[in-house]
């Protein structure tokens, strides 16, 4: 019989890879994909699988507890994705942050544990555990976030490690780099770039662009959960990581050439407050525990997504005018 995985937030950039992932990967699963559709949820991300008999959509609302239920009681495994995720929307808006990544964590959470569910995995962030400077941060570290997103996705975390804890709930945590790839929503610094680059419009560079981060190809990331969903341990948070860093700078001079363009169509804008100046995370759990490795190169896997920005205007273009 198959096993029946509840994914949420199914129709965001991640979530969608994971779906589409999974059900090419293979035939002994079902999934039902749960996600509000808000303006980063696109039920377009989700047009490859669509006619497959192993796969169907529900609109609703993680904080919902009516409609959270009854999916939950059809399902043997949860993996939740769905968050609101940008840091710049935290900072003038955290109550949508606080509401959707911290009670719709808990709702599914005591959903999972009424109807005793096999497994919960939960997608989180390296930004829970704050800036550093040099070095990259192991599991054990403390979460330190500092923007309402992160603190919001580091209180997730703990949430749903303690159902593990008080409650015994099959419960794994992941925390991952920086992603890139199709079907991101435009609002993210990348296909933020590239389209506005595409079209003529400068790329908004932040402060001096000396902050790092660490960049993964969403092929990777996925593969990396469903290694955790399948050979993980209860109760443990694992790292998913690259090692591929780059300011933000060296980023911007990458998107620029792939984009045709120079640095006169690069606008310096003032810092975002709090903005975290370098994130790393060390991978070697992963690595060493499920066998996990990036295998997609970066330069390879950026040339091949500013590519697809540049064929599939149809589909960012309505995203962009409506934000």
């Amino acid at each position: 019989m198959a096993t029946r995985i509840l994914v949420t937030g199914g129709a965001g950039f991640i979530g969608s890879h994971y779906v589409r992932s999974l059900l090419k990967a293979r035939d002994d699963v079902s999934v039902t994909v749960l996600d509000k559709l808000t303006y980063a949820g696109n039920r377009a991300n989700l047009g490859p699988v669509r006619g497959e008999r192993r796969f169907r959509f529900v609109r609703g609302d993680i904080c919902d507890p009516d409609v959270v239920d009854a999916l939950v009681r059809e399902a043997d495994q949860v993996v939740h994705f769905a968050a609101e995720s940008h840091v710049d929307r935290s900072i003038y808006d955290a109550d949508r942050f606080l509401r959707t990544n911290i009670l719709g964590t808990q709702v599914l959470l005591e959903a999972a544990l009424r109807h005793e569910l096999e497994r919960f995995v939960h997608i989180s962030t390296d930004e829970v555990y704050g800036s550093l400077e040099r070095g990259s941060w192991s599991e054990a570290e403390p979460v330190r976030p500092n923007s309402p997103y992160a603190a919001s996705k580091a209180s997730s975390d703990l949430i749903a490690l303690s159902y593990h804890a008080t409650h015994g709930l099959d419960v794994r945590v992941t925390r991952c780099c920086n992603n890139y790839g199709p079907y991101q929503f435009p609002e993210k610094v990348i296909p933020l770039f590239v389209t506005n680059l595409l079209t003529g419009r400068k790329a908004p560079l932040y402060g001096d662009g000396s902050n790092v981060r660490e960049w993964l190809h969403t092929d990777d990331h996925v593969r990396a959960v469903e290694l955790v969903r399948t050979r993980g341990a209860a109760g443990e948070i694992y790292n998913i990581g690259s090692d591929t860093e780059l300011t933000n700078r060296e980023l911007t001079a990458v998107l620029l050439e792939g984009c045709g363009a120079g640095w006169d169509m690069v606008e310096m804008v003032a810092d975002r407050p709090g903005h975290d100046l370098r994130y790393s995370v060390d991978w070697a759990k992963a690595r060493t525990q499920l066998g996990y490795s990036p295998r997609r190169d970066f330069a390879a896997g950026i040339a091949e997504t500013i590519e697809w920005y540049r064929r599939n205007r149809d589909w960012w273009e309505p995203l962009k005018r409506a934000a």
